[in-house]
């Protein structure tokens, strides 16, 4: 395709893996930021294998692994100390592993390889787009137009989406979270993300997600769960709201002892959203506005890579934008369709009242993990491999090479590369 000129509303993970792997493929782009500031919103999150080969090929693998954490291990135990789940990556392949990153850490990284061509407009906030005619109108009234292609990027809670197609499902979930970052200090399991539970009413985490630019104090991403309806005063009362997070995991609320309460945790809010048309006219949807999820699969930012390298692909294959958008929207509805029906049905397991449900977990989501078949078919789905019910999403053999190479591992066969060889 020739060249093109790409207007970007959002620079969240999708809008900057967007912006730069479309300049350097040569078009011309121009980002629309609501924010005064650039600058990473949340604490941290679990690269997977699916998005690590996307840093792989924009040349930021070694970068994000002298930042992030490697994860190897999930393990969730009830206070009580029974298993829930305990996946190991090495188990589906001895090469692969998560990383935990800040966010901070990894927008540092995508902004600072953005710089040949770079153009973002700070204080945008979008309210209005044509879609067919790929314009768009910002706050003050000011028109932004002259687009080939128009990337709406702005985020779960995306106000533009319905200007392009109704949502065939649009909804808040009614449980939210507690987010901040802690130093690390003598926490013992950096190579795990570590899971507490209290039926399915409380959830807290613990994320080993290293350090970021100028910053060298590894840190953990701490995550408590709370219906959305409690978040804004669920933390007033700082003295019972450590001694709940004491009783639920006394060595997480150590770690917390210097955070300020409630000041100091982010809040975080989460939509579940389906749309059958990804596209319209010369606009198209890309990362959450798309596809927002439940973050019980982690795969948030995840899917935002994928998505910015698929749609790169799309547009290098056709030459016209219907049959890109087109490829676009094929290719990747076809990985995320699972992961929706599944964040969707776990949910309730881990954030609801349900407590029967929750009894049911503790009692069989651990044995049966360790059933022939199954334990793949959950390792599949935690680290983004799955594409369907049946197939697998390719990991080119060159990324895997890399992780043997970072990880000194002697090498092992291509095996996930050759099943959707």
């Amino acid at each position: 395709m020739k060249p093109l000129r790409i207007g970007i509303v959002g620079y969240g993970t999708a809008g900057q893996a967007a912006a730069l792997l479309l300049t350097r493929d040569g078009h011309e782009v121009d980002v629309f930021e609501r924010a005064p500031v650039l600058g990473p919103v949340g604490a941290g999150f679990l690269l997977q294998p699916t998005g690590l080969s996307v840093l792989w090929e924009l040349g930021l693998l070694d970068a994000a692994l002298s930042h992030g954490a490697r994860i190897g291990r999930l393990l969730g135990e009830t206070v009580q100390g029974r298993a829930v789940m305990d996946m190991r990556y090495a188990d589906l392949d001895a090469r692969l592993f998560g990383l935990g990153m800040q966010r901070g850490a990894l927008f540092g990284l995508l902004d600072a390889a953005w710089r040949e061509g770079r153009r973002v407009h700070c204080g945008r906030r979008i309210v209005g787009i044509d879609p067919d005619n790929a314009t768009m109108r910002d706050e003050h009234g000011d028109e932004h137009g002259g687009f080939d292609l128009l990337i709406v990027a702005d985020g779960a809670a995306s106000a533009l989406r319905g200007s392009i197609a109704t949502p065939a499902l649009d909804r808040p979930y009614p449980w939210g979270a507690q987010w901040c970052l802690v130093a690390q200090r003598d926490w013992p399991i950096g190579d795990e993300l570590r899971q507490r539970y209290v039926r399915a009413r409380r959830m807290a985490g613990l994320l080993p997600v290293g350090t970021r630019p100028g910053d060298p104090v590894p840190r953990l991403s701490f995550f408590w769960s709370l219906p959305t309806a409690s978040l804004a005063d669920a933390a007033n009362d700082e003295h019972a709201w450590r001694r709940e997070v004491e009783s639920v995991w006394p060595q997480a609320a150590g770690l917390l002892h210097d955070t300020a309460v409630p000041t100091g945790l982010a809040q975080a809010r989460y939509r579940d959203t389906v749309l059958r048309q990804w596209h319209r006219g010369r606009t198209v949807l890309m990362g959450d506005s798309a596809h927002a999820m439940s973050p019980q699969l982690g795969q948030g930012v995840n899917m935002a890579l994928v998505d910015a390298q698929a749609l790169r692909d799309a547009l290098r294959t056709h030459a016209g934008l219907p049959a890109a958008f087109a490829d676009y929207q094929r290719r990747r509805r076809a990985h995320l369709r699972m992961y929706h029906l599944w964040s969707r049905w776990l949910t309730p397991l881990f954030q609801s009242e349900h407590d029967r449900l929750a009894v049911l977990r503790d009692r069989l989501f651990h044995p049966m993990s360790r059933l022939p078949g199954g334990r793949g078919q959950m390792l599949r789905v935690l680290t983004g491999t799955r594409s369907g019910w049946l197939d697998t999403f390719a990991l080119a053999p060159g990324f895997l090479s890399a992780l043997s190479a970072t990880a000194a591992q002697p090498p092992v066969p291509d095996r996930l590369a050759d099943e959707t060889a």
